[in-house]
């Protein structure tokens, strides 16, 4: 039996959202398992891609053994209902950027996840497979709307459970996601935040947060210029991503722009706008990068409502 599922990428934080704002774009991964009859085989994890770069970084950071994230949320599992793998053959098909910040690792664990709870005839629910898959990544905020799709807030639990709430983006307003042509791995992002910020701080992204929430249920462009700012991540990671503070300080003087937030730990960083003057936020974004030699994919994309989708099914 082979069971294969097309996840979506994810941007996580949006700004003040650190660890619970998610939203899923319109670029996937596809993850297949399939049951080998070859006893004493194992688990054998391959990566494909159409980009020979991409198939390098996947060797790099993606372990290809039982070490494997993929392999984990398998083995957590099986393991839920007393059983543990057999021999399973698992296919990545990646076209999400690996150590980009739009959750390529949420991606793996949800996709594995899904089709194991497939091929084991689906005993685990949807409050299952977000608190499965949360234990290994580590937090909801690529998980959730990599399983639900859209716009999400979700928050992890004393007992681990999930609790989310999909909001409703406004139709009229644009997201641009940029990717700059190098890595920046999750853990040397993390590795700069403090263990502690100064009250000011947690309280102004806590206003953040709230106009946030409010601007995307109005449609207040104006209020979600303010809503959009972070004192939490955003500032001591500026140093990793070579061009941000420019690029943001360029598009602060164009009247549509929203605003520009990292997308998760970067480096690729999202554009929030309105829909026109999308060639000149285009451009802005291109030559401060170029300035620096660095190329960049830019592509204006919408947010993805479906979240992880079963794509074939083959006994």
């Amino acid at each position: 039996m082979k069971i294969s599922v097309k996840v979506p990428a994810t941007a996580a934080n949006i700004g003040p959202g650190f660890d619970c704002l998610g939203l899923a774009l319109p670029i996937y991964n596809t993850i297949t398992i399939e049951e080998t009859v070859l006893p004493g085989t194992g688990v054998q994890i391959n990566v494909i891609s159409e980009d020979a770069a991409v198939d390098e970084l996947s060797i790099e950071h993606l372990a290809l053994d039982e070490n494997s994230l993929v392999y984990k949320a398998v083995e957590l599992l099986y393991n839920s209902i007393g059983q543990s793998p057999s021999e399973l053959k698992i296919t990545i098909h990646s076209n999400i950027p690996i150590a980009s910040g739009l959750g390529s690792s949420a991606s793996v664990i949800v996709g594995g996840l899904l089709a194991a709870n497939e091929l084991l005839g689906k005993p685990a629910d949807e409050a299952a497979l977000l608190s499965i898959a949360t234990e290994v990544e580590g937090h909801p905020d690529n998980i959730t709307p990599a399983i639900v799709g859209g716009l999400v807030i979700s928050s992890q639990e004393d007992d681990c459970t999930i609790v989310y709430r999909k909001l409703n983006w406004p139709e009229e307003w644009s997201i641009t996601v940029c990717i700059p042509d190098y890595e920046l791995s999750t853990d040397i992002s993390r590795s700069v935040l403090p263990k502690e910020v100064p009250m000011k701080d947690a309280v102004f992204n806590a206003k953040r947060m709230a106009m946030f929430v409010d601007a995307i249920n109005t449609k207040d462009a104006e209020l979600m210029k303010l809503a959009l700012q972070d004192r939490l991540h955003q500032p001591y990671r500026m140093k990793l991503v070579p061009g941000l503070e420019k690029i943001m300080e360029n598009l602060r003087h164009e009247e549509n722009v929203l605003g520009c937030v990292l997308s998760g730990a970067g480096p690729s960083i999202l554009i929030i706008s309105q829909k026109n003057n999308l060639d000149k936020i285009h451009s802005i974004v291109k030559d401060t990068w170029a300035d620096l030699n660095v190329k960049a994919v830019i592509k204006t994309l919408q947010i993805e409502q479906n979240g992880a989708q079963v794509v074939n099914n083959e006994d």
